[in-house]
């Protein structure tokens, strides 16, 4: 046969995650870009809950103290701080943190694994993304751990709140629970409000990873292997989470309501929304703004500059 009538044309020429010259491929390992970012952004997730978790302990015991109808055993953050340490020793800022950890770890994983493995696919040939690549690789993120990590561990904290609040609480613990709660709503009871998620982290992370990407690409002024010092990492998290928090805290309303005991009462997302828009007016999307903006502008930043560090020591250290 005389090949020079077929010459052989590379399948994967038009895809440069995979081709010969491809940046992607040779700089950042190809093919084991989507499980470095699920190990990277599960490791990310345990150890930003674990920075984090003290100032959401505090913040639940001053919420469940003001609504204790007894007198108030805090008088603000430090007091909390205070008792708290002295009657249970540093250790007690952190009852409750094996729960958030259950999710937290998955999440991240998946949110990570899902935006690499999407990134690898879109990138061009010098190994950037476009505004659109940026924002549809993020939504793919938020729609994947939406599905697979935070609709059923979300509900399940939802119900257990609720569940704690009731002068006759159920469940007795956290596999208690998703015992009783599958066992009287089917696995379907753990999915309670998945559109909603799906919606709000889809959104979520469009947002986030949109903002990110593109302040650092401003920063690399186009060459991807640039290297973004951390503490502007963390400026440029702190700037996504709060664009994050504007963008989608209407949905976080809705997904609430979706996911808790009265969720009975909607007959789907939509009739949430227009409900609540209907007898509580548009403000009430946005209750706890302020609140959830500092937390989340935090969150993001440490998460970013954490999940960068692991990335660029496994791009070093695994090829």
């Amino acid at each position: 046969m005389d090949r020079s009538k077929n010459p052989f044309v590379n399948p994967f020429l038009r895809r440069p995650w995979v081709s010969e010259n491809g940046f992607a491929a040779a700089a950042a390992g190809g093919g084991n870009l989507g499980l470095k970012g699920i190990i990277a952004g599960g490791i990310t997730g345990g150890i930003e809950i674990c920075i984090t978790f003290p100032t959401e302990y505090v913040k639940t015991q001053l919420q469940l103290d003001e609504k204790s109808g007894k007198a108030k055993q805090y008088n603000g953050i430090v007091d909390c701080v205070k008792k708290t340490v002295k009657g249970h020793g540093v250790l007690g800022l952190y009852r409750g943190l094996s729960v958030l950890l259950y999710g937290s770890i998955p999440k991240s994983a998946v949110r990570f694994g899902a935006f690499e493995e999407l990134k690898k696919r879109s990138v061009d040939a010098k190994g950037n993304l476009s505004p659109i690549q940026r924002l549809l690789c993020g939504l793919g993120a938020g729609v994947a751990e939406a599905i697979f990590a935070v609709t059923p561990m979300e509900t399940v904290k939802v119900k257990f709140i609720n569940d704690q609040r009731s002068a006759n609480p159920r469940f007795k613990g956290f596999y208690h629970g998703v015992r009783e709660i599958i066992r009287s709503d089917g696995i379907g009871g753990v999915y309670k409000g998945v559109t909603a998620t799906i919606i709000k982290q889809g959104s979520n992370q469009a947002i986030r990873f949109f903002v990110m990407e593109t302040c650092k690409d401003w920063y690399r002024d186009g060459d991807p292997s640039k290297p973004v010092p951390k503490l502007l990492v963390g400026t440029f998290g702190a700037v996504a989470g709060a664009a994050s928090v504007f963008g989608n805290t209407p949905v976080d309303v809705v997904k609430t309501r979706m996911q808790g005991l009265e969720a009975s009462k909607y007959k789907n997302t939509m009739d949430c929304f227009v409900k609540i828009w209907k007898f509580e007016g548009p403000m009430a999307f946005y209750k706890g703004t302020v609140p959830r903006l500092s937390r989340v502008c935090l969150d993001v930043a440490i998460t970013f500059m954490i999940y960068d560090s692991f990335m660029e020591l496994f791009n070093q250290v695994w090829k």
